[in-house]
């Protein structure tokens, strides 16, 4: 069964942060979600197969990506990290997130960044309206570069109702402030196995 995305809202948010324990952060890191709230085509009825949901996957990929480097007015290639997350109403099941952000959220999402040779990091959970949901968020073209190992919280006061689902993807223009943990740079990164 194909489909598209039947949104309720886009909702946006940008985190700058300017100064941590008193230390400035010059220049400041920056962070964008971008969350639409969408319909959900299989809320109360079990379906075997979630091929309408892979579809929305790739269509929000592609919008929610883009919308987020926006945000940050940058580049594609400024882009530096990235995550996906998605809640489920009550009326539907962990699977549908599974199926909206695996199969082919991918692919749309790295060309909005370009390259994004790491896997993206994910979430999936069931909520209610006004929950949190936690982007995970990790280096787009290397896992191992911890400065970027982070998240970033969104909550939409009216979402997702009983028939809905939250989708959200993060991006970042840098990694933590003040990180000092060590390991892999961003600025070392060879990007060639998404791992280093």
């Amino acid at each position: 069964m194909m489909s598209t995305v039947k949104i309720r809202k886009l909702v946006s948010f940008v985190e700058e942060t300017l100064t941590e324990m008193g230390q400035p952060i010059d220049p400041p890191t920056r962070r964008a979600a971008a969350v639409a709230v969408i319909e959900n085509p299989y809320a109360s009825h079990y379906a075997d197969e979630l091929e309408a949901l892979m579809v929305i996957g790739e269509e929000l990929g592609a919008l929610l990506g883009k919308k987020c480097v926006d945000l940050l007015d940058i580049e594609p290639a400024q882009a530096q990290s990235y995550g996906k997350a998605a809640m489920v109403g009550e009326n539907g099941e962990l699977e549908h997130a599974a199926a909206i952000l695996h199969p082919r959220m991918g692919k749309p999402l790295r060309a909005a960044v370009e390259r994004g040779a790491a896997l993206v990091a994910s979430s999936k959970k069931m909520g209610s309206m006004g929950q949190v949901l936690d982007v995970p968020l990790g280096h787009k073209d290397a896992a191992y570069v911890r400065s970027h190992f982070d998240g970033m919280e969104v909550r939409i006061n009216d979402a997702p109702r009983a028939n809905e689902i939250m989708v959200a993807i993060a991006v970042t223009d840098s990694g933590r402030p003040l990180p000092r943990v060590g390991g892999l740079t961003h600025e070392e990164v060879e990007g060639k196995d998404g791992l280093r």
